[in-house]
């Protein structure tokens, strides 16, 4: 790759991360590039996609979702073109070319292209009213449907599709959430965590329906109702399919670039060209895929340290993260193992009054997993003694109490 010479950086897409990076390199090295000239796909700029279920539910406004005021990118003497994605990359001639013609030279080009919501892939998907929840574009249409219409389905009960429902729900539809898998949040919660989620939320109004699927949307031109695998149909007016996300790697296979599900790229996020690097959810690292925004900063700190001044020591290597969301007021923590197996022992509370609930996983006198349903104040101590793999033995009966009773005990 060019070295501290090069004279233009390019970034492909606009995100948090992408955000995050700019910020690193520029505090790293402000001199490493002549000219950095971002191009984003987005009509706005880098904002805080994490507030979109508040600016959703009107806990927010949109002016407080900015990350960097317009000032900070003209002292940081980096130009921003909003609206205009990059269309094709030319690897010999090391050009990008933009959704307006625009022909913009690189001697380093970042891709932070994202994601895009999973589709459902049944008939009636393209109706009208069938949405995605992703973005500020999205959250917007979402908020204007809601004074609308009272009526709707949001398929997906990971993150993406609670927060969703319950935005809604504040905004005062009718909402049912369905989830085809056994219980809310089954990726980070075990069943009994997401049966009491699941009923909390079902006191604040929400209808939740798990195990079922969508196997068709129906209506002439616009959405109208849900039916079910068990043949039930639900009415709506409104459908948000949240299901997942799709790395975007349309533009580097188009390139070239070698690509799994996302971009391939090594523990320095270059990708199969050497001056071409790919971070985000877009990228994948060996069989890895990437969903949150933590590792997401992670690698953007890897790639501006390596970009500030080249160096095989810098890797990006995953960790496990920890999970730490609240819907509706439920705080909910999740972080390491959340399925018990042969050789571990479970630590179980449960407070029916307060309706809380700890799930910890402990092996071999060592903390793997903690799972936490209403009271999350404990997770940050559970998650520090699961990344330092501390011997639990002196106040094991206590760990489920939290720090301050097995700190007094001990």
């Amino acid at each position: 790759m060019t070295q501290s010479k090069a004279r233009t950086l390019v970034v492909c897409g606009h995100g948090m991360v992408a955000q995050r990076f700019l910020e690193e390199l520029t505090t790293l090295a402000p001199d490493a590039y002549q000219r950095v000239i971002v191009f984003n796909g987005e009509s706005v700029p880098a904002y805080n996609r994490i507030q979109l279920s508040a600016l959703l539910a009107g806990d927010t406004d949109e002016a407080s979702l900015v990350l960097r005021p317009e000032d900070w990118f003209r002292s940081s003497r980096i130009q921003v073109h909003n609206g205009e994605p990059i269309v094709s990359v030319d690897r010999k001639r090391h050009t990008v070319t933009t959704v307006t013609g625009r022909v913009q030279h690189y001697d380093t080009l970042v891709l932070a292209t994202g994601s895009s919501p999973a589709r459902l892939g049944i008939p009636g998907e393209d109706l009208e009213n069938v949405v995605s929840f992703r973005d500020i574009k999205d959250t917007r249409n979402l908020i204007a449907q809601s004074q609308k219409h009272q009526r709707a389905v949001v398929v997906g009960g990971g993150f993406l599709g609670l927060e969703a429902a319950d935005g809604l729900r504040r905004r005062g539809m009718d909402v049912t959430l369905l989830h085809r898998g056994s219980h809310l949040l089954n990726r980070q919660l075990d069943p009994t965590g997401g049966e009491l989620l699941a009923r909390a939320l079902e006191d604040r109004g929400l209808h939740i329906l798990t195990s079922r699927s969508p196997i068709q949307l129906l209506g002439k031109d616009q959405v109208r109702a849900v039916q079910l695998d068990d043949q039930t149909l639900i009415s709506t007016d409104l459908v948000v399919i949240a299901t997942g996300i799709t790395p975007n790697r349309g533009l580097a296979q188009s390139a070239g670039l070698v690509c799994g599900r996302g971009i391939a790229v090594n523990g320095q996020l270059q990708t199969s060209d050497p001056d071409i690097f790919a971070l985000g959810e877009c990228c994948q690292l060996d069989s890895q895929t990437f969903g949150l925004v933590e590792p997401g900063y992670q690698q953007a700190s890897v790639l501006a340290r390596h970009l500030a001044g080249p160096t095989q020591d810098i890797v990006f290597t995953p960790t496990d993260i920890a999970t730490r969301l609240k819907i509706s007021g439920i705080p909910v923590f999740s972080c390491g193992l959340q399925t018990p197996d042969d050789e571990t022992e479970s630590l179980i509370s449960q407070d029916f009054e307060h309706g809380t609930y700890s799930h910890l996983l402990v092996r071999n006198n060592q903390l793997v997993g903690a799972i936490l349903v209403g009271d999350a104040s404990q997770g940050p101590w559970f998650q520090e003694l699961i990344a330092n793999g501390t011997n639990i033995a002196p106040h094991r009966a206590l760990l489920p109490f939290g720090k301050q009773f097995c700190q007094a005990a001990a």
